[in-house]
């Protein structure tokens, strides 16, 4: 504890009390000691795992990108057919207000 005078309580580090061979890795749930082959199983369904879901994941995105781009595609298509009108607008306007020369 922390005496009245501000001092900081000092805490002991201490080293672990068992030393494990290098090499060896701990069970992640205590009782369930896995041999190296397992642990080299679940690693390569873990990886597994994480590429299937990595690849539905860029099937989705391509998905989503091309219903983009074909969204896109038919805003131009909508725009370019809009723009001719307003040009063929424009120019029977400037026919309809332009003086007349013969």
């Amino acid at each position: 504890m922390a005496a009245a005078t501000g001092d900081m309580p000092t805490y002991q580090i201490r080293a672990p009390t068992t030393a494990l061979p290098q090499g060896v890795v701990m069970a992640t749930s205590p009782g369930s000691l896995h041999s190296p082959q397992q642990l080299a199983q679940e690693a390569t369904r873990k990886r597994e795992l994480r590429l299937m879901k990595n690849r539905e994941a860029a099937k989705e995105c391509r998905r989503r990108k091309k219903e983009y781009v074909k969204c896109l595609e038919s805003r131009v298509a909508v725009l370019e057919v809009q723009n001719k009108k307003l040009i063929e607008e424009l120019e029977t306007l400037k026919d309809i207000c332009s003086p007349k020369t013969d």
